[in-house]
């Protein structure tokens, strides 16, 4: 019986599958149907080429010297590779969740295979060949349906879930639900038990905004990610908001759930409007991370997090997912990416300098973040027309 030769794709081809989903027009499942490729080679891939971009700025010098490195680096992993593999299995990467450590196996490894990358990850053969067929249509009309009765009723677990659903003529189980819920990162808001252990490897960081009068923009931005339906799958949206003045700073559109595309939105941010004294999250893995914490601690800014389960602790960010939802995603059939982002871009900016809060004086977020005075108004002596 002969041996199946594996595909060996060019580098042009990489390129171009790795932009389609850096793009987040469509999700990694329809590319992986489109191309005919695993996605979890195409994360790899996207991850690659984002990793691998400021090598083509850099200088001649630059890139001699890194030419001159990674030739050392070959020769000393030549010499040691023994020592290599029993450091590979040493660094507790057996402790990671297997879709974790199925994302680590380099199919373009120059020197070990893909079976025996298997095998020092402790990842079954078969398991990173399965390619996910994506969800069925039902799937993502019951994720459409959960996700706006989670804006309803946030209290709802995946028990209370099934069994509204039920009652809206779907034949679902709870087990069903709740792996829809998590596939969405949702969650009730009450309290539970503590069952399970934070990840060791991510530090979290204490909630600094309990009995704090917050009054004035850039003194506490939030940061939070949620769930956009479309036709044919569903992307995710990070968006950073000034506490005060209810203004979106900036945000971010992506096909994984990943810490890139959050810390995208950050910097774009920091750019654009300076700093703030104190930055809040969840305790979200993409938060947590130390691409993202390293970014606000090398700006000198006091990282702040919700307790676990606590939804009110960034509520300011909650309140305008449930705008965003009713006003425009769930008002728009969207198809693509490129419609999703068209459509956010337009409700932000209405949002940001259109739309008036009473808690701000009748002010838009624009003019709040600016303070500016509400136009058309007088003074604490305005007389209204009868």
């Amino acid at each position: 019986m002969s041996k199946t030769k594996r595909t060996r794709y060019s580098a042009e081809f990489k390129a171009k599958v790795a932009l389609e989903a850096i793009k987040g027009e469509q999700t990694i499942s329809e590319l992986g149907s489109r191309y005919g490729l695993h996605p979890n080679m195409i994360t790899n891939w996207k991850r690659q080429a984002i990793d691998n971009m400021a090598e083509a700025f850099s200088s001649k010098a630059e890139r001699a010297r890194t030419a001159d490195d990674a030739q050392i680096k070959d020769l000393h992993a030549k010499i040691g590779q023994l020592t290599v593999e029993r450091d590979f299995l040493a660094k507790g990467l057996r402790s990671l969740s297997h879709s974790r450590r199925k994302n680590l196996v380099e199919p373009d490894h120059p020197r070990l295979s893909i079976v025996r990358q298997c095998e020092l990850l402790t990842v079954n053969r078969s398991s990173y060949y399965y390619r996910p067929s994506g969800e069925t249509a039902l799937n993502l009309e019951l994720m459409r349906l959960i996700d706006k009765q989670h804006l309803e009723t946030p209290y709802y677990g995946a028990r209370q879930m099934a069994r509204h659903l039920r009652r809206q003529g779907y034949g679902v189980s709870r087990k069903r639900i709740g792996r829809l819920m998590r596939l969405m990162g949702l969650c009730a808001i009450y309290q539970k038990p503590n069952t399970s252990k934070p990840n060791l490897q991510h530090k979290i960081y204490p909630y600094l905004l309990r009995g704090l009068t917050i009054e004035k923009p850039n003194q506490v931005w939030c940061a939070d990610i949620t769930y956009i339906p479309m036709r044919r799958g569903f992307l995710y949206l990070v968006a950073i908001m000034d506490w005060a003045s209810r203004k979106v700073l900036s945000w971010r559109l992506s096909n994984t759930m990943d810490s890139d595309f959050c810390v995208d939105a950050l910097e774009d941010a920091l750019a654009r409007y300076g700093k703030p004294e104190i930055f809040n999250t969840d305790q979200g893995s993409q938060f947590t991370s130390d691409a993202f914490t390293d970014a606000l601690k090398g700006a000198e800014i006091r990282i702040s997090m919700d307790g676990k389960g606590r939804w009110m602790d960034n509520v300011m960010i909650e309140r305008l997912w449930r705008s965003l939802k009713y006003e425009s995603i769930y008002l728009h059939a969207y198809e693509g990416g490129s419609e999703v982002r068209q459509g956010l871009r337009h409700w932000i900016d209405q949002y940001n300098t259109s739309r008036p809060h009473s808690s701000l004086d009748d002010r838009t977020p624009d003019e709040a973040y600016w303070q500016k005075p509400r136009p058309g108004y007088a003074g604490p002596a305005l007389q209204l027309a009868a």
